[in-house]
C-alpha cells in the first residue's frame, strides 16, 4: 500500500483487481476544499488509458513489479525467448505482449522485462536501437539536401521512413517508442 502522495511516474497500482501504471500526474491543491491529485493511468495488459482523481493522502495498492535486464534470443514459433542475464533462466513471451517492440528486436539485443507474479507484463526497450537498412530505393541526383523522406526496409522487416540520401546497408539509430529515424551511425 502507498499513498497518493507518494506516486510517481512508472508505478503500478492494483484498482479493481487490474494493473494501472500511472503515466503522469499532478498534485492540485485549490483555493478552496481539500488537495487532490489528477493521474494519467495506462492499463498494463490493455494499453488502454484513463485519466483519474484521487483525494491527495487516500491509499492506494501497488502491485510488486519485478523489472530484470534480460538477452532477447530468438523466436520460438510465435513465442520470443528472452534470458535472465543473471541467472540464465529462460522466459517466453506471447507476441501480444511484446507488441510494436518486436518491430526493433534484434538476437542478443537486451531488453527490460516486466513481470508479475511470474506474468510477465511488458518488453521495454531502450529509447533508440541501432539497425541496418536492408532495402530502399536509391536516391534521386539532385535531391541530396532536400527534406523529403523516402521508405526504408531495416533488418528485422520494419519499414521506417528515412532522408532520400541514404543507402541500402546503412546504420541508423531509430526511435522504439515511435518508430522514427533519428540519425545515420557510422
Amino acid at each position: 500500500m502507498a499513498s497518493t502522495n507518494d506516486l510517481k511516474n512508472g508505478m503500478v497500482l492494483v484498482i479493481d483487481g487490474q494493473l494501472w501504471s500511472v503515466v503522469e500526474f499532478q498534485h492540485v491543491k485549490p483555493g478552496k476544499g481539500p488537495a487532490f491529485v489528477r493521474t494519467k493511468l495506462k492499463n498494463v495488459l490493455s494499453g488502454k488509458g484513463v485519466d483519474k482523481t484521487f483525494n491527495a493522502g487516500v491509499k492506494v495498492e501497488t502491485a510488486t513489479v519485478d523489472k530484470r535486464d534480460m538477452q532477447y534470443l530468438y523466436k520460438d514459433g510465435a513465442d520470443f525467448v528472452f534470458m535472465d542475464t543473471d541467472t540464465y533462466d529462460q522466459v517466453h513471451v506471447a507476441p501480444e505482449t511484446v507488441g510494436d517492440a518486436a518491430n526493433f528486436l534484434l538476437e542478443g539485443q537486451e531488453a527490460v522485462v516486466a513481470t508479475h507474479d511470474g506474468q510477465v507484463l511488458y518488453v521495454e526497450l531502450p529509447a533508440s536501437v541501432v539497425l541496418e537498412v536492408t532495402y530502399t530505393e536509391p536516391g534521386l541526383q539532385g535531391d541530396r539536401s532536400s527534406a523529403g523522406t523516402k521508405p526504408a526496409t531495416v533488418e528485422t522487416g520494419y519499414e521506417i521512413q528515412v532522408p532520400l540520401f541514404l543507402e541500402q546497408g546503412t546504420k541508423v539509430k531509430v526511435d522504439t517508442r515511435s518508430g522514427d529515424y533519428l540519425g545515420r551511425v557510422n
